[in-house]
This record gives C-alpha cells, structure tokens and sequence, in this order.
C-alpha cells in the first residue's frame, strides 16, 4: 500500500487569490482549495471552489479517484492508490493509472498581470482540464464541491445556508445565500459534458493538518450537482471557475488550457529576462525566481504592488517586505517594483513610522514596528546602489529627515535616541515592536524592550546612509550649506553610536548582548539578532569581533536550514515548534529555527572574512525540490533535529534571501 504523500502545491495569480493542495490529493488544511479568491485583493480571500471529486467507469466498473480524509478518521476513497505520479512544472499535474486506462489532470491560475502592468481587472479564476488514454472508451464524472466562507474558518452546514444555481448551457452560475447575506457570485463552464442538477451536503470532512495546530478541523462542503462526460482515446475536458457571473461569455475551449500555461510562460520570461531550459543550475535559479513571484501582488486599497509575507495565511506586511524587498527585487532586477514598494511605504511614513500592515478599504495602518522604518532607508540605500536612481532619492530624502527627527525628538511607543550615548530606545508595555513579535494574553513571548542590539545596528546604518546622501545631495541643490551641515550633524551621530555599540559587547560569551534593557540590565542570550548587526551595509563592529561573534552563532545557532532564534542550552530553549497556538507561539521565537536569517548570516561572513561561507546548501535545496511546499521555501523549522518543516508552507523572506545569496556562494544541486 502507498504512503499518502501530504506534500502541498501552490498556485497563485497576483491578487492574493490562491489554489493549493496535497500531492495525494487529499485536503489536508482549512486553506485547501482550487479557487480561493481575494475578493478586494489581496484580502477577503475566499474559498468558492474547494475541489471537483472525480470517478472513472471503464468496463462497467467504476473507479473513485479522490482522497478524503473524513471525521471517524477514515480515508475514502483512497484515489491516491492508483495515483502513478505528480509533476509540479509547468503545472500541477497528475497521473492516475491502472490496467488499460490512465486519467491525467492539470490546473493553472492565470496571472492576473502581464508583466509589470496594472492588473487587467480584479478577476481570479482556475482552469482544470482532464485528458484520457484508455484501450476501452470510458465515462468521467466529476462533483463539485463548492462553498463560500472566509479562507481561515470551515464551512458548516446549515439549513439557512442554501447555494442557488443557474444552468445555462455548458455553465452554472452559483452564488450563497443566508438570510440578510448574499455571497459571492461565481461560475463552473466547461467545454463538453451533461451537467446532472443533484445538490447534496457531504459532511464532516477532517483536516489533519488543522487538528495538528490545535484549530478547528472540521468542514461540510456542498455540491450542486455532477457532470458525466463520456471518454475516447486522447479525449480532454476542460473547466474554468471564475469569480463572477456572466450569461455572456465565449463558449470554452480545450486550448485555453495550454494557451493559459503558454501565456505564464511567456510571462515569466518576460519579467525575469531568462529562457526556459533544463540545465540544472539555470534550472535551480528559475525555481526560486518562480517562487519570489508568487509573493508579488496588486493591493486594491493602494493601487499599487505588495507582497504577501507568506501562504497559506500571512497578509502583506511591512517589515517582511522590506526585508524581502532585496531579494524579490533587486536580486531579480525588478527594479520598478522595488522602486513602486518603497514609493508606497514612503507615501504612509506616520510619526516617523513605517506601517507594519497595509490598510483594507477604508482601514488605517497598523505602526507597531520599530524597525520597519529603519529597514526602509537601508533598503532605499540597495536600491539606490543598486540602480544610481539619484531622481529618486531627491523625491524620498525628505521621508528620510522625517524618520531621523521623529526617532530623535521621540514617537509612538516611548520610541526616541537616548541623548546620553545616541542609542535608540522603546518602552511600551504589552507589545512587541521587533521582529520576534509573539505575544499571548497581551505579554511578549520575547520582551525586548529598552535597546535591542539589531535595533540599533539598523540606525547606525541609516545615519551612515543620511550622511552620504546629504552631502551628495548638497553638491547638486543650491542649499548646499544646510546639506553640508545636516551631513556633519549625520556623521557625528553615527560616530556616537558607533563608540556606544560596544556597550553591546559581551567579552565572556564573546558575543553580543541581545538588549539593553530599560533599567539598563544586559540580556546575555545568545541570539541572531547579533549576526543580523553584523548583517546592514554599515557595521558598527570591528571585523576581529565579527569573527568571534560568527564563530558563536555558527556553534550554536546555525542548522543547514537556518539560524536558531535562541541557543539550544539557554533554559527557554524549546525545539519544537507544535502544539495549538499558545504553545506554538512560545516556541516561535524560543529557539525555532528562521530560513531568512541565514542571509545575515551569509553577509556578515562575507564581511569579516575571505574564506567560504560555511553553508551547506543540500538540505534546503533537497527541501525545496521534495519537502513541504514543492517548489518554495518554509516559514520555520524545528531547533530540535531532524529540523522538521513547520509554519507557512512558502515564505516571501526565505524565498528571496535564499534567492539574494545562493548565486555567490558555491552552489551544485
């Protein structure tokens, strides 16, 4: 008997609509879904069409191919039996096999975009298309399985629930309806076949993967009715489900479906400027380039490009993306879109402040970050090394002033330069304003207050970059004595806070100190937020203490997927990421282990020495060729070995500083 292989695909189309799934088939998790479409993108992210159960009559004996797993804890069918094999280029595509017949089927999303233009409408759809070979003729039937609920929650059913449906020919329009709601209108077409109106509740659908995470893992699915399509050698049926409801639509044909994968093809090519080919170096860099697109969409409510920290269920936001931001857009030479994103995170700089979240329609940002303002000049100072875009820095300089005197003269969160050594700090109770942000019951899992060593790191970095801006802006702008003096006034700051920055030092752990706290106590753990110091354009530490500091971090931190987030002997060690949400998030900052870091960890060696990185690369390429989301990167894994993949399946940050270093280090896969 076969394992049933739970590793995930994932489709997506520049709207932060999605459809992902099992290899074996099976729904596995409350994001599980063909169509699960962000309605005002990318939000309002809605399953619609959770996935078509297909049955094959050849010789008068009728096959199930589905997978299910159902709430006694019982698989059925077990379709993933005769599941002969998966391919994930250039599409998700299956093989089902057995005697005298075999049933292939593929699904594409279409990008919403082409190239780097404004998406043509808000429309998310997914083609599926099902092909034939068999010695006998055969029939297929296949249900849908729909719904229309909120992508985090399941489905229950309800007798005040009811879904109407039109049938027109070769279509049905369907849309939800519950007293004083109406849901979202959306329709099935397909290109042959006899639709049967047959609409029926299955209920109690588990989902393992949910009861793992301590959620919610059960779900009724409903279905409107089954299609029956009679079969020949080389026969192929084509569906496409699509938000919106239009009796006027051309009649679907079988060739949408390649002239779809044909198009994203020819998409990608464009953007990244690269041929397809089979070489396997080539081969590795187009997966990782195919994996940071997917994090790229259009947000309505700004008009503009964002990027979604990571699916299944991340948002954008806008610490992740400024860390990304190299990696997606630099690294690729996607320089309008880097250029776009910070215009945009420019254009909401409040207070001195950088938004962490972008509004919905009619919403206002969230600014509980400490570093994402700062993280915005630095990134503004790769793209401008990056690009020599000096127009650009004229139209930004002025955001740049704004962050620098609010962090000064002091803003939200009891954020503001202590003028005794021209450190920054934070006091704000309840929150956590870095990067290591849990918080259960209103307390930080990993309170930082006061001033974290990353912290200040990043702003010493950012006065170097305001002091070379301003005297270079100096010799072009007719105030050049003010420019010249604020270029000074920068300069001697960052001198400051580079002489404080020892206070950082620990010369018995020959490390870091982690924080500075507020009654000026010293946090001794051993933590990567002293790489990421070493990590910025400007280091504040001398190279013979970047290499004692790396030495540490690559003893105790550095596993082949990642740094730690805590060393393993310290006593709030944990090395499990598992469990419901409390116990996860203890452990999320506690020791798990973060993809993103080893790109710290990569420039900070490079840094301070001429010898290879010491990274192995395998096991991460091993995982995104064969491990969790085929194709993509993880959230986290665990501290603990054998680092088990854990979080979001597919992570914009890992992605992109993977992406951002492995060509300059030596890589064979």
């Amino acid at each position: 008997m076969k394992n049933l292989d739970d590793r995930e695909w994932l489709l997506t189309n520049g709207l932060g609509s999605f459809a992902s799934g099992t290899v074996a088939d099976a729904r596995t998790r409350t994001y599980h879904g063909w169509l699960i479409a962000a309605l005002d993108p990318p939000s309002q992210r809605t399953l619609l069409l959770s996935h078509i159960e297909a049955s094959l009559e050849v010789a008068n004996k009728v096959v199930a191919l589905g997978t299910n797993y159902w709430g006694n804890d019982v698989i059925e069918p077990e379709g993933f039996q005769l599941l002969n094999s998966f391919e994930i280029e250039p599409v998700p595509t299956w093989v089902w096999q057995k005697d005298n017949w075999q049933l292939t089927r593929q699904i594409i999303m279409p990008h919403a975009e082409r190239g780097n233009a404004v998406p043509q409408d808000n429309t998310s759809r997914v083609l599926i298309q099902y092909c034939y070979t068999g010695e006998v003729q055969g029939i297929l039937r296949l249900r849908f399985m729909i719904a229309d609920r909120d992508f985090h929650h399941q489905q229950q059913a309800d007798p005040n629930l009811h879904f109407s449906q039109i049938v027109e020919l070769q279509q049905i329009i369907l849309q939800a309806l519950r007293p004083g709601w109406i849901g979202t209108p959306w329709q099935l077409r397909w290109t042959q076949g006899e639709y049967q109106y047959d609409p029926v509740w299955y209920w109690n659908y588990r989902l393992p993967e949910e009861t793992n995470r301590g959620l919610g893992d059960r779900e009724d699915l409903f279905s409107p009715g089954y299609l029956t399509i009679d079969l020949e050698a080389g026969s192929c049926i084509t569906l496409e489900a699509q938000v919106g409801a239009s009796s006027a639509l051309p009649a679907l044909h079988n060739s949408e479906f390649s002239d779809a994968v044909q198009a994203e093809q020819n998409r990608l090519v464009q953007v990244f400027n690269f041929e397809l080919d089979k070489n396997s170096s080539t081969q590795l860099q187009q997966q990782l380039l195919r994996a940071s697109d997917q994090f790229i969409v259009h947000r309505a409510s700004i008009a503009g490009p964002t990027v979604i920290a990571g699916y299944h269920w991340f948002n954008d936001w806008g610490r992740d993306t400024l860390i990304a931001l190299p990696g997606l857009g630099l690294t690729t030479q996607r320089f309008d879109l880097a250029k776009g994103l910070l215009q945009t995170f420019g254009r909401y700089c409040r207070n001195g402040l950088i938004p962490n979240t972008f509004p919905d329609s009619g919403a206002e940002p969230s600014y509980n970050s400490i570093d994402a303002a700062l993280l915005w000049i630095e990134t503004l100072g790769l793209y401008l090394e990056a690009t020599q875009d000096w127009d650009f820095l004229v139209e930004e300089y002025p955001i740049v002033q704004q962050i620098y005197k609010a962090f000064i003269t002091g803003t939200k969160f009891n954020i503001q330069v202590d003028a005794t050594d021209g450190l920054v700090s934070w006091d704000a109770p309840h929150i956590a304003l870095t990067w290591m942000d849990a918080v259960i019951g209103g307390q930080p899992v990993t309170p930082r207050r006061g001033k974290p060593v990353e912290i200040n790191a990043l702003w010493y970095s950012a006065l170097c970059w305001a002091s070379t801006w301003a005297e270079r802006l100096s010799q072009e702008e007719a105030s050049e004595s003010r420019l010249m003096n604020q270029a000074r006034r920068y300069q001697q700051q960052a001198q400051k806070v580079k002489d404080s920055m020892q206070k950082f030092w620990n010369p018995t752990k020959s490390y870091l100190y982690d924080t500075i706290e507020p009654d000026d106590r010293l946090n001794s753990q051993i933590r990567p937020n002293a790489v990421l110091a070493l990590s910025y354009q400007h280091s504040a530490f001398p190279t013979h203490q970047g290499r004692q500091i790396l030495e540490v971090a690559r003893q105790k931190l550095l596993t082949p997927y990642g740094l730690r987030s805590l060393a393993p002997e310290d006593l709030q060690y944990i090395g499990q990421c598992t469990g419901d949400v409390q116990h996860r998030d203890r452990a999320y900052h506690q020791g798990t282990v973060w993809t993103w870091l080893i790109g710290a960890f990569i420039r900070a060696w490079q840094r301070c020495h001429s010898e290879p990185v010491p990274c192995d690369w395998q096991p991460l390429l091993e995982h995104l060729h064969a491990q969790a989301c085929i194709g993509s990167i993880s959230e986290i894994f665990d501290g603990d070995a054998p680092h088990i993949p854990r979080g979001a399946i597919a992570q914009a940050w890992s992605v992109a500083e993977v992406l951002r270093h492995i060509s300059s280090t030596a890589v064979s896969y």
